[in-house]
């Protein structure tokens, strides 16, 4: 059978039904107004003049601790860490069900095809009333529902908020994998190194009991003195087990976020590693926060999508308008007779309108308005929330400082303490215990400048993810829906 050919005059009324639906539906876009904080925001933080004042801009924040090892190790868990992978495939699920939504603004067409025959076995005098059939159909079914009130393009809007939600997600989860990675990894280096110095003092501490041992039975030293250098000692080595077992949690910790097997030691020891200096970074003001934090970015879409999808609950109120229209060519046979084909078409524009439901659409609007100010009450405990993370951040950063400076000093006084027993001694003005006693004292020293400064860079970090880490999204962030899959 041939393709069928469709005849001027169904075209042009099928063309002109098309053309008033288009013009219909170009009424039907939905603006949704950005949310506004209900409590004022301060035009700076309130610690924020002991830090720079420019906005922070950097993408990768991580590479001004100047750590190629962190800097290599981010930089890997952005790949192939699996809650990475879990955000940037909901990407996909939320552009595939706005395309979906999309879909419904535009004709469905569907081919219809059809063959029948029917065989009496009736003498001929009798088919010339009841005639044997052979028939042929093919033809084209269009579908379309008008948007008149706008509640499909609510729908596709709403769907479109949601993906831009989704692609706020995949940015806010890196952020938070970052910070994730560099704060475990200091926590590495940092109890790497108290172990080194714990182990340093119990070298300090056995040597101290040897001495006290000889001393006492020399008679020179008390039972009180050898019973007291024998408890500093178990003291100091009990310390050591707790610090290899964090060592080896930290590392199955950090191979858990870059996706590898925990028995696998993902990070190089370094011999006398040293934790980086904090670096100078920019606060901006309180209102950045609204574009920069990607949690906030995405509350704002989740609350969009919600608001639409009240004006699409909305629109149920409004009558609907549909196009259905069956349009083709038959070909028939009559006992065995060919008869010319025929074109055929079959269009009806139906009218439905909602009179009585029991207050049904009523409640899906009501209910649907709950989860809208849900989504807005939501958005404005997520500011209220970032704004606490940021000055409670800031406030560690400053104090941490403070204590960083105290503890330089008394380390300082306790290394000259040191030099000044170990003088005495050369002379032999003084014994061995008061020069261990002196090593004590520093190396003690030590490690609470270690557990600052350790401190002080998690710190930073818990200020950049409270800052939003400098990251914007852009075309090409969103695109990995699509590209990392």
């Amino acid at each position: 059978m041939k393709i069928p050919k469709i005849t001027d005059a169904i075209f042009h009324h099928s063309l002109g039904c098309v053309l008033s639906a288009m013009m219909l539906m170009g009424c039907g876009s939905t603006q949704v107004q950005s949310p506004t904080p209900d409590v004022a925001l301060a035009t700076q933080f309130r610690n924020a003049d002991l830090f720079e004042r420019d906005a922070l801009n950097d993408r990768e924040w991580w590479s001004r601790f100047d750590d190629p090892i962190l800097s290599s190790l981010i930089a890997k868990s952005l790949n192939t860490n699996y809650d990475v992978k879990m955000a940037l495939s909901r990407i996909k699920g939320a552009r595939a069900f706005r395309d979906a939504q999309a879909s419904r603004l535009w004709p469905s067409l569907d081919v219809q095809g059809s063959t029948a025959s029917s065989h009496s076995g009736l003498p001929q005098s009798v088919k010339q009333g009841i005639p044997d059939t052979k028939s042929s159909a093919l033809g084209l079914n269009v579908a379309w529902e008008f948007d008149l009130s706008g509640g499909i393009s609510a729908a596709k809007d709403a769907a479109e908020a949601d993906l831009l939600s989704a692609q706020y997600g995949v940015i806010g989860m890196k952020l938070l994998i970052a910070s994730e990675v560099a704060t475990q990894y200091f926590l590495l280096r940092s109890t790497e190194h108290d172990l080194k110095l714990i182990e340093a003092l119990a070298v300090s501490q056995h040597e101290t009991l040897h001495l006290t041992t000889r001393r006492f039975n020399e008679g020179l030293s008390s039972e009180l003195d050898l019973q007291s250098a024998i408890a500093e000692v178990n003291e100091i080595d009990a310390k050591i087990p707790p610090l290899r077992m964090l060592i080896a949690s930290l590392q199955t910790q950090l191979a858990l976020l870059l996706g590898e097997n925990p028995s696998t030691m993902v990070v190089p020891s370094v011999a006398n590693y040293d934790l980086p200096k904090s670096p100078l970074i920019g606060t901006a003001q309180p209102l950045d926060l609204l574009k920069r934090r990607p949690d906030l970015m995405a509350a704002e879409s989740h609350y969009a999508a919600e608001s639409l999808r009240t004006e699409e609950a909305r629109s149920q109120y409004w009558p609907k308008l549909f196009l259905n229209a069956l349009l083709g060519r038959e070909d028939l046979r009559l006992n065995g007779l060919n008869l010319a084909p025929v074109n055929f078409s079959n269009v009806a524009l139906t009218f439905a309108m909602p009179i009585f439901n029991a207050g049904r659409i009523q409640a899906g609007v009501e209910a649907q308005s709950s989860r809208e100010n849900e989504a807005l009450l939501g958005w404005q405990k997520s500011v209220l929330t970032a704004l606490k993370e940021v000055e409670d951040s800031l406030v560690v950063c400053h104090e941490e400082q403070k204590r960083g400076e105290f503890l330089a000093q008394s380390l300082q006084s306790k290394r000259l303490v040191l030099r000044k027993a170990e003088s005495l001694f050369a002379q032999g003005e003084s014994d061995k215990l008061v020069v261990l006693q002196a090593q004590r004292l520093v190396l003690l020293s030590e490690m609470s400048v270690t557990d600052q400064r350790a401190k002080r860079l998690l710190a930073d970090v818990q200020l950049y993810k409270a800052l939003g880490g400098g990251w914007n999204v852009s075309k090409e962030e969103s695109k990995e829906g699509t590209t990392n899959e």
